[in-house]
């Protein structure tokens, strides 16, 4: 009996017993057994299942099921014995971690030593047993690639991934097992998106650099004082092999002749720094250094936290999306998701680090909304705005705000008395900012209908766009462009140019314009990022939610970051 122990959730080995995945399958061909034969084999014990991630029992039951179904025939072997793609799948297997993978997961030594042994003997329960292992490991390894090892909604609850029931690549295994056209299947099954193949060469690129030199030991600390140019600084000599080895100093720049920051250096230390999420002055201080220290292995993990997020993502085809971001406080409108180029491209402000976070989360831009009233949560209302009240009761009048019933009436008062107050506090009455300049949600509001009431809007705060850093909202997230984003929304509702789009946003009229073609928008989060020019952006972990991630995918894989880098 052939044992594949896949690890369980602590790490501990494990034998799972799926009692309907036992496969007995005889080879083509009467001299290789017969029906006593399989009755008397031994069943191959496997399992895909793992703590929080997308395998589970009956998904493998109906994998299995559309595989083998009533031919109950091999799909590795022949009378002749293995074919020739059982070698692609253990060499892609055993090549896992080019994917930022484990190849641990897939027990491919065990499985090369079962197809040795079956190869060499005629016996039907050691080949249907093998024959089994085999298909288990290469379908978990086609999961992992399509789909990731973790369940987004278990670190990401509000997310909601296109869920792994998307069967074409099982149902395409055994013809292209058969003819010998697997590794154009694995191709297939990965991510289509350009940034996904990217971050892999990414990946094999920061595995490289780990081994170099320049990583080895940790850059000088500075004190109290920050280090600009003109100042000496003990460790320039190994900055400037850390920059050049990094790819941020440009190779012709000489190398320096003593203690002193040159102008030269700092140039590649402002590329590092704008690359990496933080001002880009120049300047050496503790957050740049601390930066600086993250070694490349510790950049490569990050890689493989991104490549697993970039597997939650649906494949969109060639519809337009809105995708925004979190980490890098920016949003990108793609007319063709299938294309490598956004069409539009703008700055963002989202929710508060600790406080109000904006959720990841996958939703559809339905309305337009110009001129738009503010309703304020009652989180907002009970936490901030009462408290001012009390305080100040002019503040309705003089921001432009309004009592409004239970029904949507609004009061006819500005005047804040003590029964509206007492009202407001037991939840009959709500506060809503009249349109205007002085609105929060500025002068148009992108609704895509959720149970967060999150959404997109204009902003008075212009001036927080210049910030590097951008997480100022309540939730929310404040675009830089809004009428260019509404401009191409509403492109395809017939008359609408960016001249009316304009004039609509300075009518000062309340207009509610639906979508004639709803945009699919997607929240995300990830701390890597490569441009078309192949400049890697390494953001610093806004929300937490690497770290998060980190903690399930060693659940998932406890090799994961055992091994050392290739």
């Amino acid at each position: 009996m052939l044992e594949i122990p896949w690890r369980g959730a602590l790490g501990l080995p494990t034998v799972a017993v799926l009692r309907r995945a036992i496969l007995l399958v005889p080879l083509a061909g009467a001299c290789l057994g017969s029906s006593d034969a399989l009755a008397q084999a031994q069943p191959a014990v496997v399992t895909m299942d793992r703590a929080g991630g997308v395998l589970r029992p009956a998904r493998v039951q109906a994998w299995l099921d559309a595989i083998y179904g009533t031919q109950r025939a091999p799909v590795w072997f022949t009378a002749d014995g293995p074919r020739t793609d059982v070698q692609v799948a253990l060499d892609a297997m055993r090549h896992a971690a080019d994917h930022g993978l484990e190849p641990d997961d897939y027990n491919v030594d065990a499985v090369q030593s079962a197809v040795r042994q079956a190869a060499d003997m005629t016996e039907t329960q050691t080949v249907a047993a093998t024959d089994a292992a085999l298909t288990m490991a290469v379908l978990r390894f086609m999961s992992d690639l399509r789909f990731g090892r973790v369940d987004p909604s278990t670190v990401a609850p509000r997310y909601r991934a296109t869920p792994p029931k998307d069967m074409r690549f099982v149902n395409m295994l055994r013809s292209a097992v058969a003819e010998a056209r697997l590794a154009d299947l694995l191709r297939a099954v990965e991510p289509a998106f350009p940034q996904y193949r990217r971050l892999e060469a990414l990946l094999a690129r920061y595995r490289r650099l780990a081994q170099e030199p320049f990583a080895a030991l940790p850059l000088p600390k500075v004190g109290k004082r920050s280090v600009a140019v003109g100042d000496d600084y003990e460790g320039v000599a190994q900055l400037y092999d850390r920059l050049r080895g990094l790819g941020d100093l440009d190779a012709t720049t000489p190398p320096p002749g003593g203690p002193r920051y040159t102008e030269a250096i700092a140039v590649g230390v402002r590329r590092f720094q704008h690359r990496h999420g933080l001002d880009a002055d120049g300047v050496l201080g503790k957050s740049t250094l601390a930066a600086l220290d993250v070694s490349p292995e510790r950049r490569a993990t990050q890689i493989v936290v991104s490549l697993e997020r970039l597997r939650w993502v649906p494949d969109f085809g060639n519809d337009a999306i809105i995708a925004i971001n979190l980490p890098s406080f920016r949003l990108w409108v793609f007319g063709d998701a299938s294309r490598d180029h956004a069409d539009l491209a703008m700055p963002v402000i989202v929710g508060k680090a600790m406080r109000n976070e904006t959720p990841v989360f996958i939703g559809t831009m339905r309305l337009v909304e110009f001129s738009p009233y503010w309703n304020v949560p009652r989180s907002i209302l009970r936490n901030e705005l009462l408290p001012q009240l009390m305080r100040d009761r002019s503040l309705l009048r003089r921001d432009d705000m309004e009592l409004v019933d239970a029904s949507g009436q609004a009061s006819s008062s500005d005047v804040l008395d003590d029964a509206a107050l007492a009202a407001l506090q037991a939840g009959r009455l709500r506060v809503r900012q009249r349109p205007g300049p002085a609105n929060a949600l500025g002068r148009v509001k992108f609704v895509l209908p959720n149970t967060m009431d999150i959404y997109l809007h204009d902003t008075p705060a212009t001036q927080l766009f210049e910030r590097s850093r951008r997480d100022f909202s309540h939730g929310c997230i404040r675009v830089g462009d809004p009428a260019a984003l509404a401009a191409f929304v509403l492109s395809g509702n017939g008359g609408w140019t960016r001249a009316d789009v304009d004039a609509a946003m300075s009518a000062g009229m309340h207009r509610v314009v639906p979508l004639a073609a709803p945009v699919p928008v997607i929240v995300f989060y990830t701390t890597v990022i490569v441009d078309r020019d192949g400049q890697a952006w390494f953001l610093p972990d806004l929300y937490g939610q690497d770290t998060v991630l980190l903690r399930a995918l060693r659940r998932a894989s406890p090799g994961f970051g055992s091994r050392p880098a290739p």
